[in-house]
């Protein structure tokens, strides 16, 4: 494996409305495995019926891939993609 790939893994940040169903967590976090993406950090809130979770996701694979395949899970509802954060360079 080559070292230089390991450190340009993309990261991306996901919005996520779903219904408290049983399992319906761990689906979401299967479809996410499968897809080629490893979850750097999760946060989940019950908000009433549903969850409002926002996931940072890193992986090398399209991330249009795996939000289309998120929405059609039948508990969530929708999918959103976080705009990427600027990043930031020094000047002298």
């Amino acid at each position: 494996m080559n070292p230089q790939n390991q450190r340009s893994i993309p990261s991306y940040t996901l919005t996520c409305q779903m219904s408290h169903e049983t399992a319906a967590l761990e689906r979401l976090c299967q479809v996410i495995r499968i897809r080629g993406f490893r979850v750097a950090k999760m946060v989940v809130e019950g908000v009433g019926e549903n969850l409002d979770i926002i996931l940072t996701l890193e992986g090398t694979r399209p991330i249009a891939m795996l939000q289309a395949q998120l929405e059609k899970l039948h508990t969530v509802a929708e999918v959103a993609l976080a705009a990427p954060r600027a990043t930031q360079t020094k000047t002298a």
